[in-house]
């Protein structure tokens, strides 16, 4: 069934996307240099073969690197792991010592390198506080960065960054430049946020004072492993010292990651959830908040809603002694919480993103007409093969559809893996380690892991169910973040819509209309064309 409505916003009901005050200070404009070709051959050479022919099955990847070359510590990685609890047993090899400290690529080769493929421009709004017609500092190598540690710069060569992103060439520069001052940052998904504040924060911290000197806090247990862990391996030849404080982590004494709650925390970075950094500054009181530098808030935009994690957030802050530098990113900053960020973090510099601006353009976005909710199922199974091409992200509304879901597609013997809320802290760990470590190709999930979650080779995302507010709308930022977890730096993705009746209809179309993009439809009635369209893409 094909719903090609004569009125497109039919519902009609939608509340229009009102724009954020004018910036009419400096306006800068960065460049993307991105080779699709050059590219493509770091990647993968033939990228149909690549994930069945890969020799390392148990291969995972925290890939934020532009040169796209995945040498991966499969033995790190397992000793993380078994730090933070988790006795997992991906096995692989250990890189030589030179192996992991050459940088492959060095700036003297990045100055010679002679870009061919077109310039995609990507359009910052930099506005300083109180300073109108001040150019905001940019840097384009990481040598550039302010008080620049040698053996952190090692650490970024060996993880194969090669040079800054956009957002990191804007960001980390702001958050050093003295006096210090609180940042309101947002940038697409998958364009480096998370590095910009690890890097900062690493070169903010005095190493021979043995206290918390930055917390950062993120709305999940995954988003926190996974923020640690990006931090652990920058800070992988220094002194900097990081810990992870989520569920459970005071209670089970034979968990590796168990913390003492009557004895003060030294690490230099506490990363964690908000309802355990909260209860550990409250009530267990092993932080001591006077030498806290900086306060980040990741996925700001979902820490600060007032409906959500608003509270905590608050009461978090209002526990740090003294005035931190506050650090807020996100890829979306509703307009509600855009006007509260700024209460939160007072007199800030900003760098934004016009609403058009949000949609990654990488991401090719498509929806799939069904006859009805069953019928979504039926489309599904059918994708299976091409799920599997890649890697897979499914998104559902409710918990029990997740598991429905996962359920009859494993009796129909396919190998498919579920997460949500409900699930013990344990149970959630081992899925995203196995969906990592590519044990099995298609995640099923509600907006648990819509949100930060970076696994490289996710190719596509489906929405199963449209992501809808709490009046029934669809929501745009839910949305956004869920495509967002393909086309991550630079590569193609793809994301589909199941479209089920003229509700859904018209909310691909709302979605088009706020994001100013065209959501294509492919034919189910065509599998021949199906095939086509995912094996460009894919």
């Amino acid at each position: 069934m094909q719903f090609n409505g004569q009125n497109n916003m039919g519902w009609g009901t939608a509340p229009q996307q009102e724009t954020k005050p004018p910036l009419s200070i400096h306006h800068i404009r960065l460049y993307d240099l991105v080779n699709d070709s050059e590219m493509a051959e770091k990647s993968d050479p033939n990228p149909s073969t690549s994930i069945q022919s890969s020799t390392n099955p148990h291969q995972c990847v925290f890939d934020q690197r532009p040169s796209f070359e995945s040498k991966f510590d499969t033995e790190k990685m397992r000793q993380f792991e078994m730090e933070i609890g988790n006795s997992f047993s991906a096995s692989g090899s250990k890189p030589s010592s030179s192996e992991a400290l050459t940088p492959t690529v060095t700036p003297a080769v990045l100055s010679n390198v002679n870009y061919k493929a077109p310039i995609y421009e990507r359009s910052f709004h930099v506005k300083l506080f109180g300073a109108d017609n001040e150019e905001a500092p940019v840097v384009r190598a990481f040598e550039q960065i302010k008080g620049m540690h040698p053996d952190i710069l090692k650490s970024l060569y060996s993880m194969h960054f090669t040079k800054p992103s956009n957002i990191q060439s804007q960001a980390i520069p702001l958050i050093l430049a003295e006096p210090f001052r609180n940042l309101i940052a947002q940038s697409q998904s998958g364009t480096g946020k998370t590095a910009a504040f690890a890097i900062a924060s690493l070169l903010r911290i005095d190493p021979n004072l043995n206290h918390t000197q930055v917390i950062c806090i993120t709305p999940s247990r995954e988003l926190s492993r996974q923020i640690r862990y990006v931090i652990s391996e920058i800070s992988q030849f220094t002194n900097h010292t990081s810990t992870l404080l989520v569920k459970d982590v005071f209670k089970n004494k034979n968990d590796p990651n168990y913390r003492s709650p009557h004895k003060f925390l030294t690490d230099h970075i506490v990363v964690g959830t908000p309802g355990i950094i909260l209860d550990t500054l409250r009530r267990k009181k092993v932080i001591d908040t006077t030498h806290i530098k900086l306060f980040i808030l990741d996925e700001a935009d979902n820490m600060l809603d007032q409906d959500g994690l608003g509270d905590q957030s608050i009461r978090i802050k209002n526990l740090i002694s003294g005035d931190p530098q506050i650090l807020l990113f996100s890829a979306t900053f509703p307009d509600h919480v855009y006007q509260f960020a700024h209460r939160f973090a007072p007199n800030p510099n900003e760098i934004t993103l016009r609403v058009e601006e949000l949609s990654v353009s990488a991401i090719k976005q498509f929806y799939m007409d069904c006859h009805d909710e069953d019928h979504k199922y039926s489309v599904l199974t059918s994708l299976y093969d091409f799920l599997t091409l890649s890697q897979t992200m499914i998104f559902c509304k409710r918990r029990d559809t997740a598991d429905e879901i996962t359920l009859r597609m494993k009796n129909l013997g396919h190998s498919v893996g579920c997460i949500h809320g409900s699930m013990t802290s344990v149970e959630r760990d081992a899925i995203i380690h196995d969906f990592r470590c590519m044990k099995f190709k298609v995640l099923i999930s509600t907006n648990l892991v819509s949100r930060g979650i970076d696994i490289s080779q996710v190719s596509l995302v489906v929405n199963y169910d449209m992501p809808l507010n709490k009046q029934g709308h669809p929501d745009a930022e839910v949305y956004l973040h869920r495509i967002g977890r393909t086309g991550r730096f630079g590569r193609t993705g793809l994301s589909i819509v199941f479209v089920h009746d003229q509700k859904t209809y018209d909310d691909v179309k709302y979605l088009e209309h706020h994001f100013k993009v065209k959501i294509r439809r492919i034919p189910t009635e065509d599998w021949l064309v199906v095939e086509k369209i995912f094996k460009e893409y894919i």
